[in-house]
């Protein structure tokens, strides 16, 4: 517990994402079979399914922070490109974009996602990725 502003606040850090995965409760419920929840909804869309919340949750954030990921390695690309990084500075940038991937990839893997999974349809706009 932590006090601000007079008030008492919980405050949850963390540095690894196994933790999330841990309080998320990687894999598809036990009552559940993870076939029968992907059949219960339809191609591409989030099941809201109560039994599959937590794998839909788990889902949705992937999906959003592999967004995010594909977002930085953009600007990246295009601050290469435009000559505003030194060669160090690029080097550290692609370790790190490097490692985002693969601990995303990782955290997927524990929730047993597919790639296709954390491509979201978003209706009208198309698919999310």
């Amino acid at each position: 517990m932590d006090r601000r502003d007079g008030a008492t606040v919980a405050v949850v850090e963390s540095q690894a994402l196994s933790e999330f995965v841990a309080v998320m409760g990687a894999g598809p419920p036990p009552s559940v079979p993870r076939a029968a929840a992907r059949a219960a909804a339809p191609a591409g869309r989030l099941s809201l399914a109560q039994d599959d919340a937590k794998n839909g949750l788990a889902r949705l954030v992937l999906a959003l922070i592999k967004l995010l990921h594909e977002l930085l390695e953009r600007q990246a690309l295009r601050r290469i490109e435009a000559g505003s990084l030194t060669g160090a500075e690029i080097e550290r940038l692609g370790l790190t974009l490097m490692r985002q991937a693969q601990e995303l990839d990782r955290v997927r893997r524990a929730f047993n996602l597919e790639d296709e999974d954390l491509n979201l349809d978003l209706g009208p706009l198309g698919t999310l990725l």
